[in-house]
């Protein structure tokens, strides 16, 4: 089934696992979602300090999962391309530990699709595996590691 503006909004659950509508682009919707990540996140992490957004992104990754949970069994495919909360949340995790700069945050986009395009191991292996909204959220979150480590190791080269 691909997901219309309707099925959008017929469900707060939706609305959320497809990134406000940028999982409805017909190509590329991560990139789109991460896209929208990245445009989201002065506004979700600004006004709040560090520990209050930790707080925020588990609480996100736990809503994803319900939701992405949901939007997948009412799509009828558990890891739908449109269903992007997962890139989302991903990439706030990964811009909040990454300068903030627009290079760096740049650098970050880039490392995070590359690695979740990708999929290397483990990530494919969860992805293959780890079912439901748990498992959509999950493969995510590794990708965001492995941008993590390669931002990391890229800002001790650099200085």
């Amino acid at each position: 089934m691909k997901p219309t503006p309707r099925f959008l909004v017929s469900d707060p659950a939706h609305f959320v696992a497809l990134g406000f509508g940028s999982g409805l682009a017909p190509k590329a919707p991560g990139t789109f979602g991460t896209l929208a990540g990245w445009a989201l996140f002065p506004f979700v992490s600004a006004p709040l300090s560090d520990g209050m957004f930790a707080a925020l992104l588990v609480a996100c990754f736990l809503f994803g999962v319900l939701a992405c949970e949901r939007t997948g069994r009412a799509l009828g495919v558990a890891d739908h391309g449109s269903i992007v909360w997962d890139e989302i949340v991903a990439i706030w995790l990964v811009l909040w530990l990454t300068p903030a700069t627009l290079a760096w945050q740049a650098a970050a986009f880039v490392t995070f699709r590359f690695f979740d395009i990708v999929k290397p191991p483990p990530i494919r292996w969860v992805d293959e595996r780890t079912r439901g909204g748990f498992g959509v959220m999950l493969d995510d979150l590794l990708a965001a590691g492995y941008s993590l480590l390669v931002l990391a190791i890229l800002m001790r080269i650099i200085g």
